[in-house]
């Protein structure tokens, strides 16, 4: 990897009154992408390993990228333009046709979802990671308090996705 993405991971989940603040970084910086709820749920019970009685969306993605033998090789959130976050995703096809990367634009919330769930690296361009406000202090306040993964062991409803900005 080069010295314009900068490895992350996901820190914390949080409900908003208008869905979720995802909040990614490293031990210099964290930052928040706001998602919808559903995805956020996803992102939480994939980090928590919560077993699920029924597939949801980002389950089905990946039985389908497992049955055709697609890894999430890395999630890259590369650009940040008018308060939207943009991403890549990159995958790597590897099966009896043989060996493919294939590179893919995806929502930011998409893409940390398939790779917590295939616990594959994320990267953050470094001018995004730069031109981003550091929420470390909010982060660690609110674990204080008790506040960040909050979400019942429950099945998210899918519903109505949308990207929060």
């Amino acid at each position: 990897m080069n010295n314009n993405v900068i490895p992350v991971d996901v820190k914390g989940v949080v409900p908003t009154a208008n869905g979720c603040a995802v909040f990614i970084g490293n031990d210099d910086k964290t930052f928040v992408i706001y998602v919808d709820h559903t995805v956020g749920a996803a992102i939480a019970m994939f980090l928590r390993n919560t077993p699920k009685e029924r597939p949801l969306t980002h389950d089905l993605v990946g039985h389908i990228f497992q049955g055709l033998g697609v890894q999430v090789e890395r999630a890259v959130i590369n650009d940040l333009k008018h308060s939207t976050y943009f991403a890549r995703l990159i995958l790597r096809m590897e099966n009896e046709l043989g060996k493919k990367i294939v590179e893919v634009d995806a929502r930011p919330s998409d893409s940390i979802a398939l790779a917590v769930q295939q616990k594959s690296p994320i990267y953050v361009a470094r001018k995004v990671f730069d031109a981003v406000e550091d929420m470390t202090g909010l982060l660690q306040k609110m674990n204080q308090e008790g506040g960040s993964d909050e979400f019942p062991d429950e099945e998210a409803d899918e519903e109505g996705e949308q990207e929060g900005k």
